[in-house]
């Protein structure tokens, strides 16, 4: 008899796992409030991440902290009165962001990374979605000449230790790249190996539809109904309820809420982001993904228009928009780049869940059977997405993963 499964959330991460164990017999069901993608899948940097091999650290240096506690900055901003409920939390990540400790999670994060490229390859041959993607990588732009040198030190410590590709560029370089781009830019990086998505929602969607292809089924659903039924699980959709023997959560900045109602408590935060559309004025071209390293703001070349992302903001994950960021940000890129006029009615928000060890949660739930988790991902749910739906399918199937996932075990936080 076909084992029944349920996915819960249609983000990346989600419809990645629900297309692998489709394709290892199982008879899933993707379920979510929304259509898939529409979350945090739909507005990140587009970028499927081979160098991202080192995950985001909280900053070390005294008196970085103190000019991040101005709270004036691109990169980051936080809402004041969510600080004392993520204050465990940020101690945490600080705590595991020290240069022994980061290096450490950087060679234990790295081998999920490694296979970013392959696994995304296999989905996007397999939903036809080649029209979505770019495989000639991205730019990182530095003001200083000293944050250039140190960023070209630590790219030729990557590509001797992870084997990642990068070029070194100067003024002249950046000039035949962008022509239409200005700014005193000192130099830069451009990472060989990344593919950039011109349509992150579209590849979520095109992968959506492959899952259909497969004899899978989206339906919507809550995840606020879903519990133990017998052996299995349980949760009522738009179809009326719905069992299976496993389970999967894979509800990204909402996990913590969902796995806290079965009894366990995940110390999961929430970096929250922004994104806007623009026109180029008149026949300006923006050619490449690009981050002005020293200012915290991307642009990227997307179909919908020039997509310009923020960094993060500490909140809530419930509190209101404050896209204060954005609009610091499009100040800055104004003067690098002749933007036109916003494209979107308001600004997208997004929330990206993440663990203070800087690593996803990939495993079996300690405490219960048929139950599986797959979130916290952070800034690399989209490069992530299908390594985690493989490794997972592969372990709720009684394979073996392709890599060892043992270090992102829930078990690692006592749940």
């Amino acid at each position: 008899m076909t084992k029944n499964a349920i996915v819960l959330g249609a983000g990346i991460v989600g419809v990645s796992t629900a297309i692998h164990l489709q394709r290892r017999g199982r008879q899933v069901t993707l379920i979510d409030r929304k259509e898939p993608g529409n979350e945090t899948s739909f507005g990140n940097a587009g970028l499927i991440q081979r160098e991202g091999v080192a995950p985001y650290g909280f900053p070390q240096q005294l008196g970085l902290l103190l000019r991040y506690a101005l709270n004036n900055r691109i990169d980051a901003h936080y809402h004041l009165g969510a600080l004392p409920s993520q204050i465990a939390f940020l101690a945490r990540y600080w705590w595991n962001s020290n240069a022994r400790r980061h290096a450490i999670i950087t060679r234990v994060y790295a081998p999920l990374i490694e296979h970013s490229i392959a696994e995304h390859k296999d989905l996007i041959e397999a939903s036809q979605a080649q029209a979505l993607i770019r495989k000639d990588g991205w730019v990182k732009l530095f003001r200083t000449q000293a944050r250039r040198d140190e960023a070209l030190a630590e790219a030729a410590l990557w590509q001797n230790e992870f084997g990642v590709e990068y070029d070194s560029l100067v003024p002249a370089d950046i000039a035949r790249m962008e022509p239409d781009l200005t700014g005193d830019f000192s130099g830069g990086i451009r990472w060989r190996d990344p593919w950039s998505v011109l349509d992150p929602h579209g590849l979520t969607s095109a992968y959506r539809r492959y899952f259909e292809s497969l004899g899978g089924r989206f339906v919507t659903g809550d995840a606020a109904s879903f519990g133990q039924f017998g052996s299995g699980w349980k949760i009522m959709t738009e179809e009326g309820p719905l069992e299976a023997e496993d389970a999967v959560m894979a509800l990204g900045p909402w996990a913590a809420v969902a796995t806290r109602r079965l009894g366990y408590s995940f110390p999961l935060g929430v970096k929250r982001g922004y994104h806007m559309h623009y026109a180029a004025e008149g026949n300006a071209m923006l050619n490449n993904w690009m981050l002005d390293a020293e200012r915290g703001y991307l642009l990227a070349p997307m179909n919908r228009g020039i997509r310009l992302t923020t960094g993060a903001e500490f909140a809530t994950l419930d509190a209101p928009k404050t896209p204060v960021q954005l609009d610091r940000a499009e100040a800055v890129a104004r003067t690098i780049f002749p933007l036109g006029s916003r494209l979107d009615p308001e600004p997208w928000m997004g929330a990206r869940p993440c663990t203070p060890d800087m690593m996803p949660v990939i495993g079996k739930a300690p405490r219960h059977q048929g139950l599986w988790f797959a979130f916290g991902h952070a800034h690399h749910g989209l490069t992530l997405g299908p390594v985690t739906g493989r490794a997972l399918a592969e372990l709720i199937t009684g394979e073996t993963p392709f890599i060892d996932i043992a270090a992102y075990s829930p078990q690692r936080f006592k749940p």
